[in-house]
C-alpha cells in the first residue's frame, strides 16, 4: 500500500514504497537519510550517476514531509588504491550533477577507532577471534556450497588471547596477513558468507589521511554497516551484488549496537545497477583503457565516466533524466544505449540553437553571381519550437557543401544533388549543378552550376519544389573547425561477457576527426553553448583543447541513430553480428547470465567446477570454463601444483590463453605446464608486468621457447629502478609540455595519458605502481 501523497516527480519503485511504509508507521520518526559512499579509488561513472540521482533525490523529493538528509561518505578503508585525486574528482562529479550534501561530508577513515572498539566488543561477546591460518587455509576450511566449512584450530581462543593478539595486531607487531579477525557465526552455515567472516585484516600500507597512524583495516562487510549507524542513515541503499552481504550487515548491528538502538537501525535495500550496451563499467577495465593509452585519459569523451561525459557535451539534465527513466528495480539489465542517446537528443532539442556546418567541405562555385556577398535570414530555432532568434547567413559566389550531399552517379532513391539536378540550398536559392571538375586522382574536386535569382526565398514563382534540401557554407566566411565524431567505444553489445579479452572488441571508428567549416553566427555564441549543426547532430566546443584561433568541436551524439538498422547502416549491422557469430562458434558454452553456471556441465565437470569454485576460490565463471575443459583442467591443477596462485593461473587461461588459443586445444600449443608456470611466476613475484606478461605468452603460443629468455631478449622484465623510471617520466614529461600544462591547470585525468606514454616507452616493463606515483612527483612541478 502508497502512501497518496507520497512525491510524485519520480516514477513510483519498490524503494520508495519502502519510505513510504516506513513513514506512515514512525520507524525512523521523521527522518529519511540515505548517503552515497563511493570508495575513491577511481573516476566515477554513469553507474555511479544512478546512484546518487536515487539517493539525493530521495533526499529532495521528500522534503516537504519529512526531515531528509543525502550523506556524501568516502569509504576509504583500502589504503593501497585510493588518493586525495579521486576524492576531489567525486566531490566535483556529484556537484557537477547539481546535487549538494551540505554538511553531511564523511569519510570512514574518521571511523577507525570506532571500528576498533566495535571489534573489541564482539570479542569480549566470544563473537569474534583472531584467525592465524593464512589465506590458502581459510578458503580451504570455509567449505563448499555442498559441504559444511570446519573450525579454524584458533577458534576457541579465549577471550584474553583474542584480545591481546587484536591490540597487538593494532600496534604494528605482525606482518600482512599474519592474522586476521573473523566474526564467530556458525562454520556449518548454508550461507558461505556467514561462515565465519573477516572483520579486520593487517595491512602496513600508507592511508592518504591518516598517513600510518593505522596497520590494520576493517573489511567492507564489517566497516559498511557501522558507518550507517554512526551517521544515523535509515536507508542504506546497495546493488544487487550486496544483496548476499545484508546477512553480515544484520548480524554486524545486531551484535555491535546497544539493544536499545537495534530497533531504529538501518536497514540495507538492493537495486539493480545500471549496466550499458557497448561500454564498460568495471573500474579496473576503465583504469586499463586509461593506462594503456587507449582512450585520453579519464575524461575522454568515448568513456562513460561522468567526466568523459562532461567533456562531451552531454549535460547533467539528460543523465538524470536517463538515469529516472531507467528505474529502480531487482531484475539485471543492460540498457541499451540507444535510449541513454535519446534522452540526451530529448534534452538538447530545446536547448541548442541550430547553425550550418559542414564537415567533409566539397566547393561549389555558383557562376551567375558576382563576387560579394549577400546575407539570408534564418531562424536559430525549428518552426516546431516557438522562438524566434534571426540571424543574418552570408551567400557568396563559392559555398560549401557536405560532400556526401552529391553524387555524380546517384542511385534511384538519392534526392540530393547530382549532374544536371535541382536542389533547395537551405534558407535560400535553388541551385541546379552543371558542371563536375575533377582532381588529377578522378575524384570531384569542384562543382560549377547557377541558382536562380527568383527563388531567393526558397519558393519558385512557378510553384515547381525540389525534392531535395541541402546545407552550406559561404567559402569566404565560413569558421574553420575541427571536428571530433564520437561512436561507441565498443563494437559489440556486451564488450565485458565472454571469454575474450575486452579491448579485442574496441571499435576503430569510435574517434573520426574531420576540418569543416561552420557560419559566422557561431562566434555569437559563448564557448559552452550547445549547438545543433544541421543535418548532422549536437555539438559543443571541446572545454579542454578548443581556442577562439582553432576551434575544436566535439559531437555530442548524432540526429539519429547510425547504428539502428535502415538501409544506411545494414551492412555495418550484417558486420557486427557476423563478429558475434564467429565468436560464438569459438565458445563451448556460454555461460554468461546463467544463475547456475555449470548447469551445462556433467557430474565429473560439476565435482570439478565446485571444487574450483569453493576450495580453490576461482569466479562461478572462470571456474565453470575450466572445469568445462579436460585440457584446460590439466593444465590449470598442474601449474597450481606446480606453485602458481589459483586465481592468478585461472584469470589467465580464462582471458588471456583462451584467446591465443583460439579454436585449437591448448595442448596443441607449442609449450607445457611447466612454462606456462614459469610465466605465472614471473608475473606474481612482479618480474613483469601484465602486458609484458601478455607478449611472453603470445611468443609461447606462436613458437614455444621459455619464459625467462622471451623475458629478457624483449626487454620485458619489470623496471623497479627509480632512478631508471623517474628519467622515462621526466623525458614523458618534457615531451608533452602543452599536456603537462593541463593537468597543472587541473586535468588530473591526463595522468592516465601520460602512464600511457611511460607505459610505450618502456614497452609495457615500468612498474605501474611505482611509474605513477613518480609521474604525480613530476608533474605537481
Amino acid at each position: 500500500m502508497t502512501d497518496s501523497n507520497a512525491p510524485a516527480s519520480e516514477p513510483r519503485n519498490y524503494i520508495r514504497d519502502i519510505i513510504d511504509e516506513d513513514l506512515k508507521q514512525g520507524r525512523h520518526g521523521d527522518r529519511v537519510v540515505t548517503r552515497f559512499p563511493p570508495e575513491p579509488n577511481g573516476y566515477l561513472h554513469i553507474g555511479h550517476a544512478k546512484s546518487i540521482v536515487l539517493n539525493f533525490g530521495i533526499k529532495r523529493d521528500y522534503a516537504d514531509r519529512a526531515d531528509t538528509r543525502c550523506h556524501l561518505r568516502f569509504d576509504d578503508t583500502n589504503p593501497e588504491t585510493e588518493s586525495v585525486e579521486y576524492v576531489e574528482s567525486i566531490k566535483e562529479a556529484v556537484r557537477w550533477l547539481g546535487y549538494d550534501w551540505d554538511e553531511h561530508l564523511y569519510h570512514a577513515s574518521d571511523y577507525f577507532e570506532q571500528f576498533y572498539d566495535f571489534a573489541v566488543v564482539l570479542i569480549e561477546k566470544g563473537l569474534a577471534y583472531v584467525d592465524s591460518l593464512d589465506e590458502a587455509e581459510i578458503r580451504e576450511y570455509r567449505g563448499t556450497v555442498n559441504e559444511p566449512g570446519k573450525e579454524s584450530p584458533y577458534r576457541d581462543r579465549s577471550v584474553e588471547e583474542n584480545l591481546a593478539l587484536f591490540r597487538r595486531m593494532r600496534e604494528g607487531e605482525f606482518e600482512d596477513g599474519e592474522h586476521v579477525l573473523r566474526a564467530k557465526i556458525d562454520m556449518a552455515s548454508p550461507h558461505m558468507i556467514m561462515r565465519d567472516p573477516l572483520l579486520f585484516r593487517i595491512k602496513h600500507a600508507h592511508h592518504y589521511r591518516r598517513g600510518d597512524t593505522w596497520c590494520i583495516y576493517p573489511m567492507y562487510d564489517f566497516a559498511h554497516p557501522l558507518e550507517d549507524a554512526i551517521e544515523d542513515v535509515t536507508h542504506s541503499l546497495c546493488t544487487l551484488e550486496f544483496d548476499n552481504n545484508r546477512r553480515v550487515y544484520d548480524w554486524v548491528l545486531e551484535n555491535c549496537l546497544d539493544p536499545d538502538d537495534v530497533d531504529n537501525r538501518p536497514h540495507q535495500y538492493e537495486f539493480a545497477r545500471l549496466n550499458l550496451t557497448y561500454t564498460v563499467m568495471s573500474k579496473r577495465k576503465l583504469l586499463q583503457l586509461v593506462e594503456e593509452g587507449q582512450v585520453d585519459g579519464w575524461d575522454d569523451p568515448r568513456l562513460p565516466t561522468i567526466f568523459g561525459m562532461r567533456r562531451r557535451g552531454i549535460t547533467p539534465d539528460a543523465i538524470k533524466t536517463f538515469c529516472r527513466d531507467v528505474g529502480v528495480t531487482r531484475t539485471e539489465s543492460r540498457v541499451e544505449i540507444a535510449q541513454f542517446e535519446h534522452a540526451i537528443r530529448d534534452d538538447l532539442n530545446e536547448k541548442a540553437p541550430r547553425v550550418m556546418a559542414v564537415l567533409d567541405p566539397l566547393k561549389v562555385v555558383v557562376t551567375n553571381m558576382d563576387e560579394g556577398t549577400e546575407h539570408l535570414e534564418a531562424n536559430h530555432w525549428p518552426r516546431d519550437i516557438d522562438r524566434e532568434q534571426m540571424r543574418p547567413v552570408p551567400f557568396s559566389k563559392e559555398l560549401y557543401i557536405e560532400r556526401d550531399d552529391f553524387r555524380e552517379d546517384p542511385p534511384d532513391d538519392f534526392i540530393r544533388l547530382a549532374p544536371g539536378r535541382e536542389v533547395r540550398l537551405r534558407y535560400g536559392y535553388f541551385f541546379t549543378c552543371e558542371e563536375v571538375v575533377h582532381a588529377a586522382d578522378g575524384s570531384v574536386a569542384e562543382l560549377r552550376g547557377t541558382i536562380d535569382p527568383e527563388t531567393r526565398d526558397g519558393t519558385a514563382p512557378d510553384g515547381r519544389s525540389p525534392v531535395g534540401t541541402i546545407h552550406w557554407v559561404s567559402a569566404d566566411h565560413g569558421v574553420p573547425f575541427e571536428a571530433r565524431l564520437y561512436d561507441r567505444l565498443f563494437d559489440i553489445p556486451a564488450p565485458d561477457d565472454g571469454e575474450t579479452d575486452f579491448r579485442e572488441h574496441l571499435n576503430d571508428g569510435s574517434l573520426v576527426v574531420q576540418t569543416g567549416y561552420v557560419e559566422p553566427s557561431i562566434r555569437d555564441f559563448s564557448n559552452d553553448q550547445r549547438l545543433q549543426f544541421e543535418r548532422n547532430g549536437y555539438f559543443w566546443q571541446d572545454p579542454s583543447d578548443s581556442r577562439d584561433d582553432r576551434l575544436v568541436f566535439n559531437q555530442i551524439v548524432p540526429l539519429r541513430d547510425a547504428w539502428a538498422e535502415d538501409d544506411n547502416t545494414v551492412d555495418l549491422e550484417d558486420k557486427r553480428r557476423e563478429k558475434e557469430r564467429q565468436k560464438r562458434l569459438n565458445r563451448e558454452k556460454s555461460i554468461a547470465n546463467k544463475k547456475d553456471h555449470a548447469e551445462t556441465l556433467d557430474e565429473h565437470e560439476r565435482d570439478r567446477f565446485v571444487s574450483y569454485r569453493d576450495a580453490r576460490g576461482l569466479s562461478s565463471d572462470d571456474a565453470a570454463i575450466i572445469a568445462g575443459r579436460d585440457d584446460l583442467s590439466t593444465l590449470f591443477e598442474t601449474v597450481v601444483d606446480l606453485g602458481s596462485d589459483a586465481q592468478l593461473a585461472a584469470n589467465w587461461i580464462v582471458n588471456e590463453l583462451l584467446a591465443l588459443a583460439k579454436a585449437r586445444p591448448v595442448a596443441d600449443l607449442p609449450f607445457n605446464a611447466d612454462d606456462f608456470a614459469r610465466l605465472l611466476n614471473l608475473i606474481a613475484e612482479d618480474e613483469v608486468s601484465s602486458s609484458g606478461g601478455r607478449t611472453v605468452l603470445e611468443v609461447l603460443a606462436e613458437e614455444g621457447g621459455d619464459p625467462e629468455t622471451i623475458v629478457d631478449r624483449k626487454n620485458l622484465r619489470q623496471i623497479d629502478d627509480t632512478d631508471q623510471l623517474r628519467a622515462v617520466v621526466k623525458t614523458v614529461v618534457e615531451d608533452h609540455p602543452e599536456e603537462t600544462e593541463r593537468y597543472r591547470d587541473g586535468k588530473k585525468g591526463l595522468v592516465g595519458f601520460f602512464m600511457g606514454q611511460v607505459m610505450q616507452r618502456t614497452q609495457g616493463s615500468a612498474n605501474p605502481e611505482k611509474a605513477r606515483e613518480l609521474l604525480q612527483e613530476e608533474l605537481a612541478g
